[in-house]
């Protein structure tokens, strides 16, 4: 909508010290040029944290998280750029301006603060008259019975929905807003047959449902008996989009920030008993299955997810698919066992806080829980473990680890009898078991896991040390020698920067769009023994070429196999035949 002044952006930046801000955080101690403490975004007993003063960057060496000052708030606090700038902004004093927007944005944005304001009213209303009206008894009884005093009330803001039908109706009408706005809003609905607008909500226990900033987007209300449904949800609105929204995530993300793992539970009550037994690092789903959007915004909090679903067959399939939203993130998913008709809610109540850890202690990888579970659905045929096979290949192609895609894809060939080679060759895996042995010093390997993207690496410290290399990546291009769109990202942005005296900028990390090239680019400015890439440059240069070139083959490898058999299953023999051709010329090139 609107953009931050690059003035202001600046000036931010220059006044915010990095080694200050992140001491603000975590200790830190001087090491020769740098300081070092122990990663914040991961586990590690050793430091391998690293922040340069001069170059105003920071980048650890065990997990490969990286940036700038702005980068770091980001991960931390778990926020946009926008408002990480905004945050530092307040901290040095400044005055954080926007570029002016279209009418069209203002309007989107006035509509959008004003629906905040009309939740902020609703919450505050619901919250009220659970807390102290005597409409709100019931509510109050309800969560009396089930052990929920009011600080946990308090801390949620929960509210009641009295049993009437304009309550809320016309209290927002008092505090002046219009019936459109609160329709908007997702709070009341049109009424039919002359009647006026009536609340969506009524006679039910309210659980506010708050943004990552902790502000009110949406509702979610569970009737107090045997009405239906159960469970009624906000619809979408303007603010509150279900596939990004995660319930208690607010509350509980300074504990997820610690913890680097996040438990996810399917319902309000899940999150609401996990807290009162000191788990706080705790999200629900609203109401929907867990989303990509919702992957990626844990993935700014945590590393491991354990899922903690209900033991019968919907929690089994919400667990599978909850997993496929995760594994591409490259988060570690597993999965708690709970007994059949046992959810986390009334596994605290009847076994309490030690028995529910010990379950944690014993969760599964997700992926072999799945596995186990297409065994069995499948059977032992041949036919069966064939189809069990191709259905959990489905999920090892999904991770971004080419180590844990070759493990699972072991495991695979030991429970099925298929043929490891073939499952390898299918999934995306690493063919030979035995471990390639070491380069010499300053060159490039060449057949090990992930050979293109380390030469790539290797070529970006080149360019760093070497005029003569930039000069020739310039003239082959990045596209020909950069497979990673992250690497090549970070070769054209060396190429455009203005060296001074053959010198890079102190500044350089500011000019890279994403944490992924800042990330890359602090690891190659901090790394020790630059110097060395300078040795024999034609060599390296040589070798990271090939290696680029074998790694886009091995992709093309994969894509043939899977378009020969695609082709097989549609019965087209000449498209089989014209991808066999094809696969044996890669072949004979790799």
């Amino acid at each position: 909508m609107s953009r931050i002044n690059e003035d202001t952006v600046r000036e931010i930046r220059e006044r915010s010290d990095i080694v200050e801000v992140i001491s603000s955080y975590m200790p830190l101690r001087r090491s020769g040029a740098n300081y070092q403490g122990l990663c914040p975004f991961h586990q590690e007993k050793s430091p391998s944290f690293n922040v340069n003063a001069p170059r105003q960057i920071f980048h650890c060496f065990g997990c490969g998280t990286g940036g700038n000052v702005f980068t770091f708030v980001m991960r931390m606090e778990g926020l946009t750029f926008p408002e990480a700038v905004k945050r530092l902004g307040e901290k040095a004093g400044i005055t954080v301006e926007e570029t002016p927007v279209t009418p069209a944005d203002r309007q989107r944005r006035d509509q959008r603060e004003r629906l905040l304001r009309i939740n902020e009213a609703a919450c505050a209303f619901y919250h009220r008259l659970l807390l102290e009206d005597a409409a709100g008894a019931p509510g109050r009884r309800y969560l009396r019975q089930r052990g929920y005093e009011a600080d946990m009330v308090r801390e949620f803001r929960l509210g009641f929905a009295p049993d009437q039908w304009e309550a809320l109706v016309g209290h927002l009408a008092s505090q002046g807003f219009a019936k459109e706005e609160m329709r908007t809003a997702g709070l009341v609905r049109e009424g039919s047959g002359g009647r006026g607008d009536r609340d969506l909500f009524h006679s039910r226990l309210l659980f506010p449902i708050l943004d990552p900033e902790g502000r009110v987007v949406a509702f979610g209300g569970r009737v107090l008996d045997d009405g239906t449904p159960k469970y009624l949800n906000s619809p979408e609105t303007p603010v509150y989009h279900k596939g990004r929204t995660l319930y208690g995530l607010y509350q509980g993300r300074d504990a997820i920030r610690h913890a680097r793992a996040v438990l996810v539970v399917e319902g309000y009550f899940d999150l609401l008993a996990l807290h009162r037994a000191g788990v706080a690092n705790a999200v629900a789903a609203c109401g929907t299955a867990l989303t990509a959007d919702h992957a990626r915004l844990l993935k700014r909090y945590a590393e491991q997810a354990i899922l903690v679903f209900d033991a019968d067959k919907a929690g089994r399939q919400a667990t599978f698919r909850a997993m496929d939203a995760l594994l591409p993130e490259g988060m570690a998913v597993s999965a708690v066992a709970l007994a059949a008709g046992e959810d986390p809610d009334s596994f605290l109540a009847g076994q309490g806080t030690e028995a529910f850890q010990a379950r944690l202690a014993d969760a599964r990888p997700a992926l072999e829980l799945y596995l186990d579970e297409q065994l069995a659905l499948h059977g032992d045929s041949v036919e069966g473990r064939a189809r069990a096979g191709e259905e959990v290949l489905t999920r090892i192609r999904r991770l971004p680890s080419d180590l844990e895609r070759n493990l699972y894809l072991k495991k695979l060939a030991v429970r099925t009898g298929l043929d490891e080679a073939l499952l390898q060759s299918k999934g995306g895996g690493v063919v030979s078991s035995r471990p390639a042995p070491r380069p010499p010093s300053g060159q490039a390997p060449r057949s090990e896991p992930d050979a293109a993207v380390r030469t790539q690496t290797f070529l970006l410290r080149l360019m760093l040390a070497n005029d003569r290399a930039r000069s020739q990546v310039k003239s082959e291009g990045t596209q020909v020698l950069f497979a990673s769109p992250a690497h090549r990202e970070v070769a054209d942005y060396l190429l455009a920067v203005e060296y001074t005296d053959g010198k890079l900028p102190e500044q350089l990390l500011d000019g890279l769009p994403d944490v992924e090239t800042q990330s890359l680019l602090s690891g190659l400015l901090l790394a020790e023994g630059q110097e060395e890439w300078a040795a024999d440059p034609e060599r390296i240069f040589s070798d990271c070429r090939q290696a680029v070139a074998a790694g886009t083959g091995r992709q093309r490898l994969r894509k043939l196999q899977e378009l020969v058999r695609e082709a097989e299953h549609a019965g087209d023999s000449a498209a089989v035949e014209k991808y066999l051709r094809e696969l044996a010329v890669v072949k004979k090139n790799l």
